[in-house]
């Protein structure tokens, strides 16, 4: 392989489903001729974990949302363990409710649930998680966003974590979505952002109804009440101190779904984007003295290319054009294109039709997403976890809230096109999809994917691409051993560079292993490898031989 790329309706006061099923045909299953990318193997390998929301009769909000899933390594051995968030019942939240479920990878991609004893089966209405070494300890600790209070686990390392959520202060008691850990003001350790979704309770529950007179879930501007995100500082002690206030965040409300970080506009500092759903996306661009200025309207990602909000659900963020700056990928509701904006220079252009995501993406609703190069050809490719919000007329399965996922292939001319067969399983998947998750679970140098299903098993899917290319994955660690989230990593091989994030936060609701992922086409060797470590600082660390997982720590590099 050789290539490297250069409404709803308001009628007598009763709220009208406008993407149910009465408005457009159901998505057509394609079981047409072609090479699958991916093998479900989820029971197979151990991963026994089927997600509850509870529902029972009444539409209640929450339900249509969750759940969360990690790929992290618990135990610092080397492999990725998984993490999947369970939601259970809003109102009877008693045994049969279920909690979420810790896996241990056995290093072969096969699981087995040691939940039990780990501290980590947590029993709220979950909805997603985060992943990093909060403390320094060099062990990953997890954070999962509940509808309200959220909880901080700490992993002590020897297969235990610890709820020290009151000691930290971070048990937000809002309806948290997705969240990340970042190092935001360059200190040296993590702090952690929660985009909060909707001022919610069953008190201020309503009855909603689609195309069909059927009672449905309602959207979240029927509630008027989005939420204030919040930001964490971290103290260095254990604890944190929220700083939504005194850096600037209170400024803007939104239905938070989606978040990611990056350095955007090349300052330096990590800046801060927030998918929202039917309201305007935030950019909170990092002043570098703590505060930030949303500026997503004057640097042109807060709505489409028509100026319209669209409903922000998941979001990716890599360099998809190789010029230097992340990109950002927002994915939305059935009958709304995905949003694709190309950066220039800290500016935002709406490239989505451009790219071949007008049209192609808008038959589903999409929740966990990812930009990945899942065949190692160094361009990056596509993947999409469907399912939508309000029921169709003409279901595909028993749920009518069920889509299947869809995969596309990044191509040498800059678009994407839809992998055959659909989703890139022999037959295709079809589970009212949310979380996604990345990550290489069985070691062989390809990317496979960990899919949450309301209701439903969750998806293990592993990598199946035939004749991937050559490929280098980097663990970038800072001088003590702990991920540099929000470093950028740089690879020239001849005359073609490529560069990628290292990060766990982004998709919906999840935490992706936090690794640089090169698919290297033909090449057997990275040239030349740099990295922009979080506080902007360039460090050069020379060439490295493909089809490995290297190693880049900060200072141990061939100079700046």
């Amino acid at each position: 392989m050789t290539s490297w790329r250069s409404s709803w309706a308001v009628l007598g006061g009763i709220a009208l489903a406008s993407c149910a099923g009465g408005d457009s045909p159901p998505p057509e299953i394609v079981e047409a001729a072609g090479v699958p990318w991916f093998e479900e193997v989820a029971s197979d390998r151990g991963l026994r974990f089927e997600h509850r929301s509870g529902h029972e009769g009444r539409h209640v909000f929450p339900e249509i949302m969750g759940g969360g899933a990690a790929l992290f390594d618990m135990d610092g051995d080397g492999d990725l363990d998984a993490y999947l968030v369970q939601s259970g019942h809003l109102t009877d939240p008693g045994p049969e409710a279920g909690v979420n479920r810790l896996f241990e990878n056995d290093g072969t991609g096969h699981f087995r649930d040691v939940t039990e004893g780990s501290g980590t089966g947590h029993a709220g209405y979950g909805m997603g998680v985060a992943a990093g070494d909060y403390d320094d300890d060099g062990d990953l600790d997890l954070y999962v966003t509940n509808y309200g209070p959220n909880v901080l686990l700490r992993n002590d390392g020897g297969g235990r974590f610890f709820d020290v959520t009151a000691t930290a202060g971070v048990g937000h008691p809002g309806w948290g979505a997705s969240a990340a850990f970042l190092d935001y003001d360059a200190d040296g350790d993590l702090d952690l952002f929660v985009a909060n979704y909707v001022n919610w309770s069953l008190a201020n529950e309503r009855d909603c109804y689609n195309t069909a007179w059927q009672l449905d879930y309602c959207l979240p501007t029927h509630y008027n009440a989005p939420a204030t995100d919040v930001l964490y500082r971290n103290d260095g002690d254990g604890r944190f101190t929220d700083v939504t206030v005194a850096a600037g965040l209170e400024a803007a409300f939104g239905n938070g779904l989606g978040v990611v970080y990056a350095d955007y506009d090349g300052d330096g500092a990590t800046d801060i984007f927030v998918a929202n759903d039917a309201m305007l996306n935030q950019l909170w661009m990092n002043r570098g003295d703590g505060t930030f200025a949303e500026e997503s309207l004057v640097r042109g990602c807060a709505l489409d290319e028509h100026g319209t909000t669209k409903a922000g659900m998941g979001v990716a963020t890599e360099d998809f054009d190789d010029d230097g700056d992340p990109d950002l990928l927002v994915v939305n509701l059935e009958t709304e294109t995905d949003s694709f904006f190309l950066n220039d220079g800290g500016f935002f252009t709406d490239h989505t039709g451009e790219v071949g995501l007008g049209a192609a993406s808008r038959s589903h609703t999409r929740f966990g997403t990812g930009l990945i190069d899942f065949d190692n050809d160094g361009l990056l490719d596509l993947y999409h976890a469907n399912g939508r919000v309000t029921k169709t007329a003409e279901p595909l399965t028993a749920d009518p809230y069920a889509e299947p996922d869809m995969l596309f292939r990044g191509l040498d001319d800059g678009r994407f096109e839809p992998v055959l067969p659909q989703g890139g399983t022999v037959e295709s998947l079809i589970a009212t999809s949310r979380a996604a998750a990345f990550g290489d679970v069985d070691g062989d140098g390809g990317v496979d994917v960990l899919v949450v299903n309301r209701d439903a098993p969750a998806y293990l899917l592993l990598n199946r691409v035939p004749d991937r290319g050559h490929w280098i994955r980097f663990r970038v660690l800072e001088r003590n051993g702990r991920d540099a989230l929000g470093a950028a990593v740089r690879v020239s091989t001849g005359d073609r560079t490529k560069n990628r994030g290292v990060r766990s936060a982004f998709s919906y609701c999840s935490a992706s292993e936090p690794i640089a992922h090169f698919g290297l086409g033909d090449a057997t060797r990275a040239e030349e490898v740099t990295v922009q470590w979080p506080d902007g600082v360039w460090e050069a660390f020379g060439g490295f031989d493909a089809d490995a997982v290297q190693t880049l720590r900060r200072g141990a590099g061939t100079g700046r």
